[in-house]
């Protein structure tokens, strides 16, 4: 930490850098303090500012308008059997003080993963906490969708970088014969552009060394 507020004062060339630790549990016996020098100076005292959310008192912050403090309400002191709630101010939280709904996804899922509710709780979530039970799940499907269509974008990108691969093969077995076992494993392994570079050699290459050789040319 002392390295950072350090580095990070010569980028800013300031020297006003407040450093402040967030720690998710209970932080006892973490120093909070550095002292370096000798018996007559001190040439570093360092400190920062320590807050731990398992010692605030959700409470205090159920209505705050800091999006941190709503989004971290999770991780705060509160009765178990306030969990739903937890989860239902926190995300209320989230839409009402974030504006761009890209970063909603993001956050959705920090909330979700620190209340980790359990299937009777997410029923009653739904029961009492409609508004906010639809917007988890729309942005929920919505992900999903994403996922499946980056998923099937890198698959298709998978399969003709294959057929790519495949074709070279066939080509340098046709001008030279058989291909050694360590060239098939980097055919298969090349990217595209490399690919595309080899393909190109073939025409004049006069052997397999002129085709996969490093420089280009």
């Amino acid at each position: 930490m002392a390295h950072y507020c350090l580095d990070l004062a010569e980028l800013l060339d300031t020297c006003r850098v407040v450093p402040v630790v967030i720690f998710l549990r209970m932080c006892k016996g973490v120093p909070e303090r550095l002292r370096l020098g000798g018996d007559r100076h001190v040439y570093l005292d360092f400190r920062y500012l320590r807050c731990a959310l398992a010692e605030l008192d959700f409470e205090d912050y159920r209505d705050s308008d800091n999006l941190v403090a709503r989004l971290t309400l999770p991780s705060m002191r509160y009765p178990p059997e306030r969990k739903v709630e937890i989860d239902a101010r926190a995300v209320r939280g989230l839409t009402e003080l974030e504006a761009d709904p890209e970063k909603w996804l993001k956050y959705l899922d920090f909330i979700d993963i620190y209340t980790a509710l359990d299937d009777n709780e997410r029923e009653q979530y739904a029961r009492d906490y409609p508004d906010e039970a639809q917007t988890m799940s729309r942005f929920a499907e919505r992900f999903r969708e994403e996922g499946m269509q980056q998923g099937m974008q890198q698959g298709v990108q998978q399969v003709l970088l294959q057929g790519e691969a495949r074709v070279l093969a066939r080509l340098l077995r046709l001008k030279f014969g058989t291909l050694p076992d360590d060239l098939e494993a980097r055919i298969a392994a090349a990217d595209e552009a490399t690919l595309l570079l080899w393909s190109e050699r073939v025409l004049s290459a006069t052997s397999l060394a002129d085709v996969v050789r490093s420089k280009p040319g």
